[in-house]
């Protein structure tokens, strides 16, 4: 067994049947490597034929997508704009029917003002009290003689007398000082 010729051939036997059977291993992968050459540029092909438009229609769904934002958008704010107007228009009703409401109001007070006085001068006048009205203003007397002065009764009409002068009294204490001195 110390015989290099024998190691020697022992060697290259062990080589040889390695070899075979990375051969027979080898063969079948090869071929399975190039079936997946094959498909594989048969799929580089398809991508090259399909891959173009395919890009262009993701392009343009991309363009749609923003004219689509683009709209959504200018919706959005027409929205905007028309509650906008809606509120301005509902404030502005508002305000009308206040206006209204108080000018109604008022009319209907008028309204109930006239009535009342319609009817209190369609009562005769034994009936009509005088309630609302202040009582009138008591005259401040001036006693002369006794008696009252005549300018102490202000809705009496007091007779004017003329005397042969030229002078006109027109006033009732210039008649009472010149009935005192004549």
């Amino acid at each position: 067994m110390t015989d290099p010729l024998f190691w020697l051939v022992l060697s290259l036997l062990f080589v040889t049947a390695s070899l075979t059977i990375v051969l027979a291993v080898a063969i079948p992968t090869l071929r399975e490597l190039s079936r997946a050459a094959r498909s594989a540029e048969k799929l580089f092909d398809t991508l090259r034929r399909e891959f173009p438009p395919t890009l262009e229609a993701i392009r343009l769904t991309g363009m749609e997508i923003s004219d689509l934002t683009d709209d959504v958008s200018e919706g959005v704010q027409s929205a905007g704009n028309v509650v906008k107007q809606v509120d301005e228009s509902l404030s502005n009703v508002r305000k009308q029917a206040q206006k209204v409401q108080s000018g109604t109001r008022s009319v209907m007070v008028g309204i109930k003002v006239a009535w009342q006085t319609f009817m209190r001068s369609q009562k005769p006048s034994s009936q009509r009290r005088s309630v609302d009205r202040l009582p009138p203003p008591r005259p401040e007397f001036e006693i002369r003689n006794g008696m009252p002065a005549p300018e102490a009764y202000p809705t009496q009409k007091q007779p004017q007398t003329f005397s042969a002068s030229t002078e006109n009294p027109t006033s009732p204490q210039q008649l009472s000082t010149q009935d005192s001195e004549g």
